[in-house]
């Protein structure tokens, strides 16, 4: 692909748009990204926090840990965090700095303001809208589509910046239709390094640095440990030990920011690491490396283009398939191999669901990443699954549709049951 090709200049923009550094799971961190903001727009500290959250915000902030609060869980943790620690300059690292006098005030506005969360419902998967009052005063700040895309901020009921909110299309950002198997193929072997170098670098320091921890460290259910002492510590077992152990620090209060895809630390973790671990076993090279991760990080922006940044299924399963795509192409795979893998893994785990980000999250990276791994093996041993088979449809492209189909619209209701097991009746 020439540089000059407008897909070249469309596809360095996406990786700069979906590679970037949050702090914590993305979900609370952007409820907590919120809350600062309306901080600021008010200008002290509120009495009252009224919070409005769809239904995938909720399941999504629930049960997983906001990093620096000692291990505070929930909305209104989320908020109260980033209402007196939080930098909004700082989008969804809004809460990476933070005292130990800033985690007590935490504490103490939980228990002394009027905090209430209530679900909305405005036809879009992602939404949140933080009001906060301090006698007379109020500001409202609401984020709706993507975890930084701030589309109204309003004080004392004047609308101060509004940006029409049209479903579900991401404005701003660039068109993710742009989006193919063979273009990104192409892209991924074409590419300047030096175009991608500080996204992917910066990747591979952070993704690697959390991962190590999570082996180091007491996280969740430690996933990443447990594959490593039953299974030993062969490629295969260290891929998927990698980005688990990524996600037990990251679900479970780690303070160390991670690279997300797609809108997700978990994602950007399982895209990255298993195919960083197997560049280090094959003695692959910065370059080969820089450019499986290039593949790999697209791969799977193009899965989850179609079923949206929430929903019922599960995105370390799409994320799993491209980390299968990057070790395919570490290891020569050419179109044909890297196509197969990632419609063989996908008929593989696809029926793994979403039910927030907690501990277990990081058993489904696992296994996600085994479905990766082994729809390269499959293909390397003569084995495919073959259009007509369930969900699976000529042509990887066409098979990816599918799986968006099944994501955003076959997994509607089923995303509105989860939510209503988790959190009552409500939210239909």
């Amino acid at each position: 692909m020439k540089k000059e090709d407008v897909k070249y200049g469309a596809y360095v923009q996406i990786l700069k748009e979906e590679l970037v550094p949050a702090m914590g799971c993305t979900e609370p961190i952007a409820l907590a990204y919120a809350a600062a903001k309306a901080r600021e727009v008010l200008g002290e500290k509120p009495d009252t926090v009224k919070i409005g959250a769809s239904g995938s915000i909720i399941k999504n902030v629930k049960s997983v840990i906001v990093p620096n609060t000692d291990h505070l869980k929930g909305i209104p943790a989320a908020a109260a965090a980033g209402i007196i620690a939080g930098k909004p300059e700082k989008e969804l690292e809004v809460i990476a700095e933070v005292s130990k006098e800033q985690i007590e005030e935490m504490k103490d506005f939980l228990q002394n303001a009027d905090i209430s969360v209530e679900y909305v419902d405005n036809g879009i998967t992602f939404d949140i809208i933080v009001t906060e009052t301090k006698g007379e005063s109020s500001a409202t700040v609401r984020i709706a589509n993507y975890h930084t895309n701030i589309v109204l901020i309003e004080k004392n009921g004047q609308v101060l910046f509004e940006e029409k909110v049209e479903g579900e299309k991401e404005e701003g950002l660039t068109d993710r239709s742009l989006l193919n198997m063979k273009d990104i193929l192409d892209f991924a072997e074409t590419v300047d390094i030096e175009d991608v170098r500080e996204v992917i670098g910066r990747q591979i320091r952070y993704n690697t640095a959390i991962a190590q921890e999570g082996l180091k460290g007491n996280y969740g259910a430690n996933i990443g440990s447990v594959l490593l002492e039953m299974e030993g510590d062969n490629i295969r077992v260290r891929a998927k030990a990698m980005a688990a152990a990524g996600s037990d620090a990251r679900m479970n209060g780690c303070e160390l920011p991670v690279i997300i895809n797609s809108g997700s630390g978990n994602q950007g973790m399982t895209c990255s690491l298993p195919v960083i671990e197997y560049a280090k076993e094959l003695n692959s090279g910065e370059e080969k490396l820089y450019r499986a991760l290039t593949l790999s990080n697209l791969v799977a922006i193009h899965q989850k283009t179609g079923i949206g940044r929430l929903s019922a299924y599960c995105g370390a399963v799409c994320a799993g398939a491209a980390a299968g795509a990057g070790i395919a192409y570490l290891h020569g795979g050419g179109y044909e191999e890297i196509a197969h893998t990632v419609v063989n893994a996908l008929a593989i785990v696809s029926g793994i669901v979403c039910d927030g980000a907690k501990a277990s999250c990081a058993a489904k990276i696992a296994s996600s990443v085994e479905a990766g791994i082994l729809g390269y093996n499959m293909y390397k041993c003569g084995q495919q699954f073959y259009a007509g088979d369930g969900i699976v449809t000529k042509g990887v492209d066409e098979t990816i549709r599918n799986i968006g189909r099944l994501g955003k619209e076959g997994m509607r209701e089923t995303n509105v049951e989860i939510i209503d097991i988790m959190v009552g009746e409500g939210c239909k």
